[in-house]
């Protein structure tokens, strides 16, 4: 959705997680340096980590059936073929960034429930998922309006940042700076989200009306 709602919601999706872990983090660094730290505390952080990838897979299902089923989607249809064209490839550009978040939040939930995968998997499937997130607005921005085309790429500086850094956490986890550093850029992306939402939006003074933009 190329319009106020189809960068809201992630943008929301971001601010929400990156505000999470702004407190997550410092509070489990904090148990950490504790040396009488109960084992009860960090059973707790387990169980958010599970509860994180069930959050994580169903902001993401909410995204894909957002994208697919607005009155104007692809309705799951790729190829238009009366019009012999693509169908709404913004929208599946879309589904797609939403797609690998939904995976990495089930491997979050198979890692932190079962002992089937390595711990380090989570942070691995999540560095992919950024990545293609990155990736998908990199040629995004392919044609656009100089405002947005800018947005967009100081967008794309963030996502590639955030991928490179959650990356690095595959082998150094548990480091705190690149938690916060993490942390950071998730909030930075979801504010420029809501930014790059609040420009395609403007008001009628004439009608008192919200106009959208299509972009």
């Amino acid at each position: 959705m190329a319009n106020f709602k189809g960068h809201a919601l992630p943008g929301s999706f971001f601010l929400i997680f990156g505000l999470w872990w702004s407190v997550k983090y410092p509070l489990k660094y904090l148990c950490r340096r504790k040396k009488n730290a109960s084992i009860g505390s960090k059973a707790g952080f387990h169980r958010l980590e599970i509860a994180e990838g069930i959050a994580k897979a169903s902001f993401a299902l909410i995204g894909m059936i957002a994208e697919q089923f607005v009155p104007d989607g692809p309705h799951l249809k790729l190829y238009n073929y009366e019009e012999k064209q693509w169908d709404h490839l913004m929208n599946w550009q879309h589904a797609t960034m939403y797609l690998f978040y939904g995976i990495s939040g089930l491997v979050d939930i198979v890692v932190h429930s079962t002992n089937v995968l390595p711990v380090a998997l989570d942070r691995l499937m999540l560095s992919i998922a950024v990545f293609v997130e990155g990736f998908l607005f990199y040629f995004h921005i392919h044609g656009r309006p100089m405002l947005d085309y800018h947005v967009h790429q100081l967008l794309v500086v963030a996502v590639f940042g955030g991928a490179a850094c959650i990356f690095l956490e595959v082998f150094f986890r548990g480091v705190i700076v690149l938690e916060m550093f993490r942390t950071s850029l998730c909030i930075l992306q979801g504010s420029w989200f809501w930014q790059d939402s609040s420009h395609k939006t403007k008001t009628n003074s004439i009608h008192g009306n919200w106009i959208i933009e299509n972009i």
